[in-house]
Order: structure tokens, then C-alpha cells, then sequence
């Protein structure tokens, strides 16, 4: 424009420094600002246009006092609008919010206020409250990617999956090229198991930002789900490079080793996770796992103790002072609390007999379905359901999988012996037998998956119909499978199984019910536990990479000597698994045949 052509009223002045903002000149749109105001000190599209050119400066105190001198002037939608968000650069996000509910209050048609509105009610952990203005500015913009984008990502911190899809689906739809989206859209295939979905949207979003360490480490999640662990480890390198403070694909990283048994340097990557974070809970949680994986019990229960800290599971609070071996406990009386699952219950209750002969009176909270069972093992005075109403009075506490921890347990000093559980109930147990039948083929209890929700649950488990080579054995199976997945279940009704699972309405009944039985044959999950510390025979199926508890390659265990370790192979198929336990279970079922006394 020639310079005697140029607007020279405030509002030409302002127009101009508003263009020069959008093309990033800041010093030259302030000039301009300045001189409108000189002329105009009430231009209030000035005003607000200097708090924009603070906003970018990245001084927010400033920006909100120029544009809140244009709101005294003029009360308009798209002051508050810029209002609203210098406050949410300003870490203000109450007060955001309250600017952009008032904008909307004058400019009800306007998409862009609605969606701030939602975007500021996420960032304040109301996710809830943000699907109203995003479907608001949805409606008004029906191709709106931000609102999309918003909205899906505030059904995806709800765990809404499947709907958040749909909003990812249609923002990419219109803007394909976004790596962000794709990169939370990968996060949501992901938590649907539809992992080579989620690799793709990860792949397209790693190549429009290379320099994302977030997508990198993401990539090597999925691949870690698909099995792919060899393949997970460069982009984990890539993810740690790229971001000096990132922690997570080092922890990725040496979870891919572990699987591959690259046992050094897994321990390397845990040691590079403490030189970055020393606190950090994943890698004091990981080392201790992985030592007593390699056998290094004494370690690794110190180790443990930081699941607290890791929140896997909710902390109960306990009032009175934590008990760790570390003082005399005679005469007091202990609160024992179940902290993990009821398989960690049945095979840590083998301290209990050894506390009470310190002289320790004992009350043991435990899940519910366990506790008929437990309150009839030796030393428990007491034992009561979780969650706890009243607490009863007590000294220390101690949570029991901190016991071998307590009792300074090594792997020469684990407590062996067996049975340690109570023994089954005799009425139970004759009823069991009159169910069962004529005692004339070998029995065989079957469990074949665990809890759902555990984290490890698709490598432990299998399907019911993993299990369905072994049934033309000269055998009878009887399930304790209880609460069948719905596949199995359908599976379930066309085999030769028994299933009486119904009846089995606690652990006492279970233990009842397998006193019975020849041999379990079980995933590792409570009911192994209950089979081993009952002394009763069982083989337990292992993923190739096991739990702590069962160490590496060994076919015993130390836990339970009644027990017998079947390990996938490096294959990481149970199909191998089950054709070795075949081999094996006809041989006990024919040497079981052979045994039984000739009928005249």
C-alpha cells in the first residue's frame, strides 16, 4: 500500500497491526497499536489487539489487563473469546472458562466459543461437563476438527473407546494429514485390540512429525502387544533420544528385552530409567520383578514394596504403624491385609502359622470369597471380608505380600512345606464325591484363564478351546473354571467337561471340590495357588515369559512341591504346551489305570 494511501484512523492503524500479527511481526504490530491508541486511547479493538501481541510474547499478566481495559469498553463475545484464552496460557482455567461461557451468553452461534468452552472444561478434569458446548459446536460446524478431535479425546480419558473412534474418524477424515490426531486415534485402536490399525496410524503419524518422542514410544507399545518385541526396541531408542527426560520407552524398552531373555541388558535399561528419574516407581517395580525372575528373592521383595507408589493397587490407609520383622510382635495383635489378588493370598498364608508362633495374634482381611477357608487356617483369630467397615482393634499391620519380605525370605529359605491350607471340609467334601460319581477314570480339574482385568491376562490365559486335545484321554475333566468368558462358555457346552462351577460358591468349595480330583491342571491364577498350598497335585501352565514367582526354565518350584511347571517356548504358543502335557497326562492316566486293583 503507498503510504499516502494508508488508513490512518485507529481502526485502519488496527486492521493493519492485526494482519502483521497473523504474519508474526509482533514489534511492528505493536507500533501500530500504539499509535491507534494514541489517537483513540479508548479504541477498544486496539486494546484487545495488544493483549493478542502480549499473548504472543508470552506475557500473560499484561494480556489480560489490555484486553480486559477493551471489555470495559465494549463488552464484546470476541474480546471475552481472546480473554478466555490468554487466561488458559496464563494457567487460569477456572477463570477461562467463566470468559468463555459469558461469550457464548452473547454469541450463542458461535462454534469456535463453544469449543473453547468444551476444550477448557477437559483441561480442567470435567470431561463429563465438555460434551455438551463440543456436540454444541459440532452442530454448528458439522466438519469442526478441533471440536472432533476434543470431543474424542475427552471420551477416550473416560475409556469410552469405541465412541471416541468415531470422533477421530471424522476429524481425520476431513484434515487426513494431522499426526495428533492419528496419534491419540492409535492410542484408542489400541485400547480396542485393534493393534495393526494402531500401527498404521502411528507409522503415518511418526512421518508428519518425526520428532514426536510420544508416537515413537507409542509404536513401541503396540508392537510389544503384537508380540513384535525385537521390532520395539528402535523406536523405543528413538523415543528415549529424542526427549532427555523420558522415561517410559525405557521401561518399554527393558519389558521387549525380558521377553526376548536379554537379561543384562534389560537391567541396563532399568539402571539408564534411575539415572534419569531415581525415584521413579516402574523401574524400582521392574528391577525388583526381573531379580526374582533370575532368582534374587532377598532383592526384589524390597523392590516390591513400591507398588504403592505405583497405584496399582488402591492403598488401604492403615491407621497403626506398618509391621516389617523389624520388631518384637509377641503378645500384639496384627491386622494381615490381602493386598493383591486371592492367588498371592493362598501362597503367602504360608507365613501365617510362622507369625503366630512369634506369638502374634492375627486378623487376616482378605477378599470375600476366601474368607470361609482362610478363617479356619491355623493362627488367624480372626478373619473379615474386604472392604473393611469398623476397623477392630490392632497394633502393626503388615500387607501379605510383604511377609516374605518380613521373614527375610531367600530363595534356600522359601517354606516348603505342604499342605499349609486349611484342609477341605469332610461334609464338602462327601457331597463332592457323591457328584462326581463312581470313581473309575482319572479326574482332571481344568482352569484356563484368569482374571480378565490383570495386566498380563492375554499372555496367562487361553482359550477353553486350547484345552480340547486333551479331552478324548480315558479322563474325566471336570471345570473349575469360574465365570467363563462368553466364547468358552459357548465352546464349553459342546465339550465332554463336566461343569458344576455353579455350585462352587467360595474357596472352601473349590478346595472341597479338588480334594477330589487326581490332578489340576490350571493357568497361573488362584487356583493353583489353592491346589499347591492344599498339597493336591497340579500342573501349571506358564507363558514364556512368567510371572516372578515361577522364575525362568525350571520345571519345579520351590512354592509348591506337589506342583509341576509347564513353559511355552520361545514360539509362545499353548498348542506346544498342550502336546507335551498330553504326552504326559496319558502316561500318568495309563500308570494310574495300571495301579488300581484288579474287580473279581
Amino acid at each position: 500500500m503507498n503510504p499516502q494511501q494508508q488508513d490512518t484512523s485507529p481502526a485502519g492503524l488496527c486492521d493493519l497491526g492485526s494482519r502483521l500479527l497473523q504474519a508474526g511481526l509482533l514489534t511492528e504490530a505493536a507500533d501500530l497499536c500504539q499509535r491507534a491508541l494514541a489517537i483513540d486511547p479508548g479504541h477498544a479493538d486496539s486494546l484487545c489487539l495488544m493483549g493478542e501481541v502480549c499473548l504472543h510474547l508470552g506475557q500473560f499478566d499484561q494480556a489480560v489487563e489490555w484486553v480486559a481495559r477493551a471489555l470495559r469498553i465494549a463488552p464484546k463475545a470476541a474480546y471475552l473469546s481472546t480473554l478466555g484464552t490468554v487466561l488458559v496460557r496464563a494457567g487460569r482455567p477456572e477463570e477461562a472458562s467463566k470468559a468463555f461461557e459469558k461469550a457464548i451468553s452473547i454469541e450463542p452461534e458461535n462454534a469456535e466459543n463453544w469449543k473453547n468452552f468444551g476444550a477448557v472444561l477437559i483441561d480442567l478434569d470435567r470431561p463429563d461437563r465438555a460434551f455438551l458446548p463440543l456436540q454444541q459446536a459440532l452442530k454448528l460446524r458439522p466438519r469442526y476438527v478441533a471440536a472432533a478431535n476434543l470431543y474424542g479425546m475427552a471420551l477416550y480419558k473416560q475409556q469410552r473407546y469405541a465412541e471416541a473412534l468415531e470422533h477421530f474418524n471424522l476429524s481425520l477424515e476431513v484434515e487426513p494429514a494431522q499426526a495428533d490426531a492419528l496419534q491419540v486415534r492409535a492410542l484408542v485402536l489400541m485400547n480396542l485390540n485393534r493393534l495393526e490399525e494402531a500401527v498404521a496410524d502411528n507409522q503415518r503419524s511418526q512421518l508428519l512429525n518425526p520428532l514426536d518422542a510420544d508416537t515413537h514410544n507409542n509404536l513401541g507399545a503396540v508392537l510389544q502387544k503384537l508380540g513384535r518385541y525385537e521390532e520395539t526396541l528402535a523406536w523405543y531408542d528413538c523415543a528415549a533420544a529424542l526427549r532427555a527426560s523420558f522415561v517410559p520407552p525405557l521401561i518399554g524398552k527393558a519389558h521387549s528385552l525380558i521377553e526376548l531373555r536379554r537379561i543384562d541388558e534389560a537391567f541396563a535399561s532399568y539402571a539408564q530409567c534411575l539415572a534419569r528419574d531415581p525415584e521413579n516407581p516402574d523401574a524400582r517395580w521392574g528391577i525388583a520383578l526381573l531379580q526374582m525372575l533370575v532368582g534374587n528373592f532377598e532383592a526384589g521383595w524390597l523392590g516390591r514394596e513400591a507398588r504403592w507408589d505405583l497405584g496399582l493397587m488402591p492403598d488401604p490407609e492403615l491407621p497403626q504403624p506398618l509391621w516389617l520383622g523389624d520388631s518384637a510382635i509377641e503378645g500384639k495383635t496384627i491386622l494381615l491385609y490381602a493386598d493383591e489378588g486371592i492367588g498371592d493370598l493362598f501362597q503367602f498364608a504360608r507365613y501365617i502359622p510362622m507369625l503366630s508362633a512369634l506369638g502374634a495374634r492375627i486378623i487376616l482381611a482378605a477378599a470375600g470369597p476366601a474368607c470361609s477357608l482362610m478363617s479356619r487356617m491355623a493362627g488367624v483369630a480372626q478373619c473379615i471380608a474386604k472392604p473393611i467397615g469398623t476397623l477392630p482393634p490392632y497394633d502393626v499391620h503388615c500387607h501379605v505380600s510383604s511377609l516374605p519380605l518380613a521373614f527375610k525370605t531367600t530363595l534356600a529359605t522359601i517354606p516348603s512345606a505342604v499342605p499349609y491350607l486349611p484342609p477341605p471340609i469332610d461334609n464338602r467334601v462327601k457331597e463332592w464325591e457323591r457328584r462326581l460319581g463312581a470313581h473309575d477314570q482319572f479326574r482332571v480339574g481344568l482352569v484356563w484363564s484368569g482374571n480378565a482385568g490383570h495386566s498380563n491376562d492375554h499372555n496367562r490365559s487361553m482359550p477353553v478351546r486350547e484345552l480340547t486335545g486333551l479331552l478324548d484321554l480315558d479322563a474325566m475333566f471336570v471345570s473349575l473354571q469360574k465365570d467363563p468368558r462368553d466364547q468358552d462358555r459357548r465352546i464349553l457346552a459342546g465339550t465332554g467337561i463336566i461343569d458344576m462351577t455353579e455350585s462352587l460358591s467360595d474357596f472352601d468349595e473349590t478346595a472341597a471340590l479338588i480334594s477330589c480330583l487326581d490332578l489340576v491342571i490350571s493357568v497361573d491364577t488362584s487356583v493353583a495357588h489353592l491346589a499347591g498350598g492344599t498339597g493336591c497335585p497340579v500342573w501349571i501352565l506358564l507363558p514364556y515369559t512368567p510371572d516372578y514367582r515361577w522364575m525362568f526354565d525350571r520345571e519345579d518350584t520351590p512354592w509348591y512341591p506337589t506342583a509341576k511347571l509347564f513353559r511355552q517356548t520361545e514360539n509362545r504358543r499353548w498348542s506346544e504346551v498342550l502336546e507335551r502335557l498330553r504326552v504326559e497326562l496319558g502316561g500318568l492316566i495309563e500308570g494310574w489305570r495300571s495301579a488300581r486293583p484288579t474287580l473279581p
